[in-house]
């Protein structure tokens, strides 16, 4: 039996390249061989064969056997998924550790007052920038998030608030417990009702709904302390076609995000009583 092309593909996902996928399956399908034999199999060069092999022991695909000639034997593969997983997990740990290590030396200080200079020299208007790609974003707006000092504002799709709890309810957690008051605006349905109920964890959402002349904006902002805006497209486009701006004018979020939000948020009602929340006359 030989394995199929995308058996083979998907063995390249997880991070052999084109030689050991194919030593490997080979391999599988013996047992126990050589590296000749297994030369011979894949027709991979006999000279490759053995530093292929060689790098298969290391991710936990292979064992090599004290023997004459030297015999390899393979491991069954979710044993192999197991030990590279666990690989993988020691590698980002000590990433993670030498991340740690670094944020609170010297040098990360000496980097800040760096930065303070620099921001002095520039007029707040001109901090601003575009945003592309989901991942970009919302690494971007977590930021955004762990700055936030007295208020979070929120206006979003549906969708978006979905995608909101799965990738910022931790640090929102965050900033409600540091006293930060969030708001959030959306349209609460069936398909987002548990994230709503996670969202009142640690914010007071509000239900958006067209009503007569009202209509919801098709897109989705958020305010950090009247001082940053991001902006961002429609749910219709790709992860990695999704754009964003984002700008630390105190003037685009006072003057023209917040009245807004404000208007929206009046527009808005519980979902949970559906009152519908209006301006004070």
């Amino acid at each position: 039996m030989v394995a199929s092309q995308e058996t083979l593909d998907k063995l390249e996902d997880i991070g052999l390249n084109m030689y050991e996928r194919k030593i490997y399956a080979a391999l599988l399908g013996r047992g126990v061989s050589t590296a000749g034999e297994l030369s011979e199999m894949t027709n991979v060069p006999r000279s490759r064969a053995y530093d292929v092999l060689e790098s298969l022991a290391e991710k936990g695909f292979v064992v090599i056997k004290s023997s004459k000639p030297m015999e390899y034997v393979s491991i069954p593969p979710n044993e192999a998924i197991e030990n590279i997983k666990k690989q993988h997990k020691q590698e980002l740990q000590d990433k993670l550790n030498k991340l740690e290590g670094f944020k609170s030396s010297e040098a990360v200080q000496e980097l800040e007052e760096l930065y303070d200079q620099g921001v002095e020299l520039v007029e707040p208007s001109e901090m601003s920038g575009s945003l592309k790609g989901s991942h970009q974003i919302n690494q971007h707006m977590g930021t955004m998030f762990q700055k936030a000092e007295s208020a979070i504002k929120i206006a979003t799709t549906e969708e978006g608030l979905n995608d909101l709890v799965e990738n910022h309810a931790d640090l929102l957690k965050e900033a409600k417990a540091d006293g930060v008051n969030v708001q959030i605006l959306a349209p609460v349905t069936d398909s987002n009702r548990s994230s709503f109920s996670n969202a009142k964890e640690f914010a007071e959402v509000r239900h958006l709904q067209e009503t007569g002349e009202f209509k919801i904006p098709n897109g989705r902002f958020a305010i950090v302390d009247d001082d940053m805006t991001m902006s961002m497209t429609h749910d219709e486009v790709h992860s990695t076609q999704d754009t964003a701006f984002w700008t630390r004018s105190d003037h685009m979020s006072k003057e023209t995000m917040e009245p807004v939000f404000d208007m929206l948020w009046h527009h808005s009602e519980d979902p949970e009583n559906n009152k519908p929340e209006r301006p004070e006359k």
